[in-house]
């Protein structure tokens, strides 16, 4: 009986160290979190809040407050995201993950206009660090 005993623990033994394996991995840091945006499209310009950040993951959310539907290109550092139209009294979304650089916010429209909307800027500085030490995220 101990003999037996002895021997499924021998077994047990080694299943256990054979499911060890010697490779080593390397832990990749995990990417910034995203910082959200938010941005505005009125008569008379396009502003996006805050306009200076770090390099990684964007979400900018842009209003139309204005009467036209308006399509917003996000582009810059060879980037070019669209999304629209963005009827008016709506919002529309950009996710991207922005380089360093100076990038532009255009809103435009299928319609005749008036006036051209001037153009909204957004500055992206260095890399932001990894969100690994953030609590609640995903």
């Amino acid at each position: 009986m101990t003999r037996a005993w002895g021997a499924k623990l021998l077994v047990c033994g080694l299943l256990v160290l054979g499911g060890c394996g010697e490779e080593k991995f390397k832990n990749e840091p995990r990417p910034a979190a995203a910082i959200e945006l938010t941005g505005v499209i009125q008569p008379g310009d396009v502003r996006v809040s805050p306009d200076t950040v770090g390099a990684g993951p964007i979400l900018i959310t842009i209003s139309n407050q204005t009467t036209d539907p308006h399509t917003v290109t996000l582009s810059g550092e060879s980037v070019e995201e669209t999304v629209g139209p963005v009827q008016p009294m709506d919002t529309g979304t950009i996710q991207k993950t922005l380089a360093p650089g100076l990038y532009q916010v255009k809103a435009g429209s299928d319609r005749a206009v008036e006036k051209e909307i001037p153009v909204g800027q957004l500055t992206v500085g260095k890399k932001r660090p990894s969100s690994a030490n953030q609590l609640l995220l995903p």
